[in-house]
């Protein structure tokens, strides 16, 4: 009608169905990494420190050098083992029939001890053995005197059928056994902790080679 305004909309937006259309969890448009913290944030690695670090590099390096040492060990063999020096003793029948058929039977091994070089000139009718790392030597000596000690009252002990008597000397911790009933006299010079092999190992090459012999001890003492 003249002289009347327009009617205006005075309709009100509903806010609530806005804010309906708007998630509560939404992330405004000014947001920034700064103050969001995602979930699988990976958490900051410590350096290892430099000790553990040449620790690590060191071990692999020592392993490969103990290997090519050992291969060069096996591949030389074993460490040969130095000549052995013995002294002289009075062997008046060293020469003698029964010693040049005993040294040439003797077994190259007595339990541990293997047969070792002796340095020249040797002893005539000398033998010894000795372990693959040296050490004290078993020593066999043919053409003997008879011993001081042995009289009629010596105590005499029988092995693989030969007859020894000891004498025992503190101190190198050594037992020499003298064989009384061959031809000869022959001297068995063992260290102590060698065992019985040794012993055992001679007197079967004494049975075998060199016949039994009547008993001639000495006088007993006054």
């Amino acid at each position: 009608m003249p002289g009347t305004s327009p009617e205006r909309n005075t309709e009100t937006p509903d806010t609530e169905a806005q804010d309906a259309a708007t998630p509560d969890n939404a992330t405004p448009d000014n947001a920034t990494l700064e103050n969001t913290t995602p979930d699988d944030a990976t958490p900051e690695r410590t350096p290892y420190p430099p000790a553990l670090i040449a620790t690590a590099v060191a071990l692999p390096v020592a392993l490969l050098v103990g290997v090519l040492v050992a291969a060069v060990i096996v591949l030389r063999g074993p460490a040969e083992r130095e000549p052995l020096a013995l002294g002289p003793v009075p062997a008046p029948a060293a020469d003698g029939p029964a010693c040049t058929a005993l040294l040439p039977a003797l077994p190259a091994d007595v339990g541990e001890f293997t047969r070792s070089t002796l340095i020249e000139p040797a002893p005539p009718a000398t033998a010894a053995w000795q372990r693959p790392d040296g050490g004290d030597a078993v020593v066999l000596r043919c053409g003997l005197d008879r011993p001081l000690e042995f009289n009629r009252a010596s105590p005499l002990q029988v092995v693989n059928g030969v007859q020894w008597f000891e004498v025992r000397d503190e101190t190198a911790a050594t037992a020499t056994w003298f064989a009384v009933d061959r031809e000869t006299y022959i001297a068995l010079t063992v260290p102590d902790g060698s065992g019985p092999t040794p012993l055992q190992a001679v007197s079967d090459t004494l049975t075998a080679h060199l016949p039994a012999q009547p008993l001639d001890p000495g006088e007993l003492p006054n």
